[in-house]
């Protein structure tokens, strides 16, 4: 008598696959947490610097103007990283889906907004450029500093801190889900108490001076490396408490 043994067909190799996009449309089809407020923020921030340049511009003042807004729609995507868990984690339980594909799938979500994102401020910033800031010498996404190493620098950059807002918020939703918001209030607590020391110990042993000059000596896209790395540290932590979460 001969045993047989079953090879996987293809249906079965390309399942998780297909399973872990069909997360991602699932993410998708939520287009106001994805799409449309992440416009609307960005939309909104751009306006309103554009019209303070404008005063500012009408009363006679000179030299470039630069805005520390553009940060804003790339921190709403700890929010984004939110709502992505919470709107639609149970209903992927729900769809026999397991929590390594609902993780992967999220964060290829996230990473498909990223790039959308970084794609509109490298646009941004080079019609900024272009128009010499709107022809006010003023700037929302093109910041020297941070496009030092030219447009693909800049871009992952803006990809890095988009990336590590998500995972961030993903990270907090699946925190409060698992232990409540007691424990989400105490960490981050506990995170502000950490970087209060850090300030204090930099005070305390004047060390302020080095830190600055090890910032400029590291560069934006230095930064942005330190910065993808505590995303990949987050996303492994955020993963490892995913697991762990009752359905």
């Amino acid at each position: 008598m001969t045993a047989t043994v079953d090879h996987p067909t293809r249906d079965t190799i390309s399942r998780p696959k297909s399973r872990t996009w069909g997360v991602v449309r699932l993410q998708f089809t939520n287009t106001q947490t994805f799409v449309w407020v992440p416009v609307l923020v960005l939309g909104g921030v751009w306006l309103i610097t554009l019209v303070i340049y404008w005063i500012i511009s009408s009363s006679g003042s000179d030299g470039p103007m630069y805005s520390g807004g553009s940060q804003a729609p790339l921190w709403y995507f700890a929010v984004v990283g939110a709502q992505a868990m919470n709107h639609t984690f149970y209903f992927s339980q729900a769809m026999s889906l397991t929590r390594r594909e609902f993780y992967l799938g999220s964060l290829l979500a996230a990473g498909i907004s990223a790039v959308g994102i970084s794609f509109v401020f490298v646009a941004l910033g080079l019609i900024e450029q272009a128009t010499d800031g709107y022809g006010m010498d003023g700037y929302f996404a093109y910041l020297p500093w941070i496009w030092e190493g030219g447009p693909l620098a800049a871009g992952t950059i803006y990809f890095t801190l988009t990336l590590l807002g998500f995972v961030l918020g993903f990270w907090f939703a699946i925190v409060k889900n698992r232990f409540g918001s007691v424990i989400v209030t105490v960490s981050l607590i506990g995170l502000a108490l950490v970087l209060l020391a850090g300030a204090a110990w930099l005070s305390f042993n004047r060390a302020w001076p080095q830190l600055w000059m090890w910032l400029a000596d590291a560069q934006a896209i230095g930064l942005a490396f330190w910065a993808l790395g505590l995303s990949v540290v987050c996303a492994a932590g955020s993963y490892l408490t995913l697991r762990h979460l009752t359905s």
